[in-house]
């Protein structure tokens, strides 16, 4: 459930006309939902009610730092995969406590910050990154809390883009070689081990996959207890699907309900990453029809947003929901190929859309609140767009838009 909806034919966000904020704000434009992000704060909360636990808001969906310090008044710790997305964490009023840092790269600058902030723990990605880890730790004098990411070779049964726990994959550690790592680091005083870690894929549309990893990393738990090492959380990572088109992602609780049974007796912490879950279908992107072009074999409907903009249906051809934000009864309806003004071929948001649209009108694309803006950029120079926050019947500017005068301010014209 999202607080997008139509009233009298005309969308509206929460208590706001979609038309009268882009008409305020300009477009393209990123408009998101505060209650919507409540709920699905809430509906994690109460699914994992029973169960001592930590929710890692993954702040690759969306970096905004207003969406960020609503996570964080809200209880949430977060996933980071940067140093800047620490930063971003901190500067919003994020507890670096609740913090768990991923990511496959990690470089002895980011991991001594880290480890200066305190954060809760690094999941590990690979061998050498635990001789880094622990290098960084003894110049510092501390001690890393640490978990390895167990790549537990079970397929997501997701886009190929977006599924991380195959052993073709490049995250993680092999199950098989799991155990012997967890020794190599039990062994090693800089070092403090706290968890076990997994995360197979984004937009699982069923509970299986993640619920057959859990059995993997709870045969691991067993093991890791045998041996003595002691562990105080189980993270299972992210990847609940949302709805976009006609997928029927299971609820949060229906998610996580096998999951929480199969851990309830064990006096572990479970600890989660939404991302796309909770903020996907809390946003839109409104764009503006610029032109409709009548061609020998597509028509297209041209419109004010890019590729820049919104890069998922060109990046790995996503299927995005694209809705006109303003219904006539009885309007012409025509097969359109929705594309941007960027000069690429895959410049597009969405392809044979059904649509009632003139020049001059809005469209939304639904669902865009993960993964738009956070991949943005400022290809063909064009300017990063204005993100707007609505609550109820006030609206809030959490990004000004760019001016041109911005896109070259770290630029210099030298070497002539």
């Amino acid at each position: 459930m999202d607080f997008f909806n139509y009233k009298n034919n005309e969308l509206y966000a929460e208590d706001l006309a979609v038309t009268d904020l882009a008409d305020q704000y300009g477009s393209p434009l990123y408009i998101y939902s505060k209650a919507t992000l409540v709920r699905h704060m809430n509906a994690f909360k109460e699914a994992l009610a029973k169960k001592r636990h930590l929710i890692c808001y993954a702040v690759k969906a969306n970096s905004s730092l207003s969406i960020l310090a609503l996570m964080a008044s809200l209880g949430a710790g977060f996933d980071v995969v940067s140093e800047g997305e620490l930063r971003r964490v901190i500067k919003a009023g994020g507890d670096p406590k609740k913090v768990v840092f991923s990511g496959v790269g990690k470089t002895a600058h980011e991991i001594a910050f880290a480890l200066e902030q305190g954060i809760d723990c690094f999941n590990i990605e690979s061998v050498p990154e635990i001789n880094a880890i622990s290098s960084v730790a003894k110049s510092l004098g501390k001690k890393a809390r640490v978990s390895v990411r167990v790549n537990p070779n079970v397929d997501a049964k997701t886009h190929p883009s977006i599924s991380t726990g195959l052993k073709s994959n490049k995250f993680g550690i092999a199950y098989d070689e799991a155990l012997a790592v967890y020794r190599q680091m039990a062994a090693d005083p800089n070092l403090e081990i706290c968890g076990i870690d997994c995360h197979i894929g984004s937009q699982m549309t069923s509970g299986a996959p993640i619920l057959e990893a859990t059995e993997r990393l709870l045969d691991l738990y067993k093991e890791l207890t045998e041996c003595g090492i002691k562990i105080d959380h189980i993270d299972i990572g992210g990847g609940l699907g949302v709805t976009y088109g006609d997928e029927t992602p299971p609820s949060p609780y229906e998610y996580m309900s096998a999951v929480i049974n199969r851990l309830k007796d064990l006096d572990i912490s479970i600890y989660v990453e939404p991302g796309r879950a909770m903020v996907a279908n809390a946003g839109i992107l409104v764009t503006k029809a610029l032109y409709l072009k009548k061609g020998s074999v597509k028509n297209f409907c041209i419109v004010d947003a890019g590729m820049n903009d919104l890069i998922r249906p060109a990046l790995y051809n996503s299927w995005m929901n694209i809705v006109e934000v303003k219904k006539h009864q009885d309007a012409k309806v025509d097969l359109y190929d929705v594309v941007g003004p960027v000069c690429e071929s895959d410049d597009f948001l969405g392809k044979e859309r059904k649509l009632a649209v003139s020049a001059g009108e809005y469209l939304a694309v639904r669902g865009a609140g993960a993964y738009g803006s956070s991949m943005s950029s400022n290809y063909n120079s064009r300017l990063l767009c204005a993100e707007i926050l609505v609550d109820k019947n006030k609206s809030y500017v959490i990004r000004k838009r760019q001016d041109f005068s911005q896109l070259w301010e770290n630029e210099s014209i030298a070497g002539l």
